[in-house]
């Protein structure tokens, strides 16, 4: 369940999208459409200065409020294939 850490209140447009940044700070970023090549330009729309804690993943909810939630870490074990074993022969030389 996710938490919500600071009510910040950004207007999302389309075609922007919006993340948390390196600094704790709201930002936005034009979403790559077509053929266009290259990094899109980070604009700050609000600072908000925001201590992360590892595991967990921080984002803009529908009220545009920043908010966090525990990351899902681990899962399900896969089962592993045995492999087969191939016994080599042992070839006797016979002694004149």
């Amino acid at each position: 369940m996710a938490k919500k850490v600071t009510k910040v209140g950004v207007k999302k447009e389309s075609g922007y999208l919006y993340f948390v940044d390196k600094k704790g700070n709201v930002a936005r970023a034009k979403m790559a459409r077509g053929k266009k090549k290259g990094k899109a330009k980070i604009q700050v729309v609000a600072k908000t200065g925001i201590k992360r804690q590892s595991g967990y993943l921080y984002f803009i909810d529908k009220k545009g409020n920043v908010s966090m939630a525990k990351m899902a870490r681990g899962g399900k074990k896969r089962k592993t294939k045995k492999k087969k074993v191939v016994k080599k022969r042992r070839v006797v030389k016979k002694k004149k």
